[in-house]
């Protein structure tokens, strides 16, 4: 697998995005592999909850490193229709599998637009080596 999947979107704060998500109408949000490799050993996710309303730019969550702690920002407006339960114990899966099993959460956009000013993979990539 490439290190930057071409079929996700990113942002300049190193968050992916998968369109469509499991859930209908949503997209899936993630950390790249950039970002968990600059925070190192992932130990503890707070993630939003279902239900919540989150807004783009703004911090939804935390990733807690044997590092730092590192706040999650919302990469896009929206509903967060799901979580991913399996970080509560195994926080690791961030680390070991960042694109698959260490996916974050869903949301479903409040204008699907807003999918159309995030960076492609060649757009990320470049931005790191900036």
């Amino acid at each position: 697998m490439p290190v930057y999947p071409e079929d996700l979107k990113y942002t300049s704060e190193h968050e992916w995005l998968r369109n469509p998500g499991e859930t209908e109408g949503s997209v899936r949000i993630g950390i790249t592999n950039y970002a968990q490799d600059a925070l190192g050993d992932i130990v503890y996710v707070s993630l939003p909850a279902v239900g919540d309303t989150i807004k783009a730019g703004e911090s939804c969550g935390e990733l807690e490193s044997t590092k730092s702690v590192s706040d999650i920002y919302a990469p896009i407006t929206g509903e967060v229709v799901a979580v991913n339960g399996s970080l509560d114990a195994t926080p690791e899966l961030v680390n070991d599998d960042p694109y698959g099993g260490g996916w974050l959460f869903e949301v479903t956009p409040a204008d699907p637009a807003e999918l159309e000013s995030l960076l492609d993979a060649a757009a990320y990539e470049a931005s790191l080596d900036a």
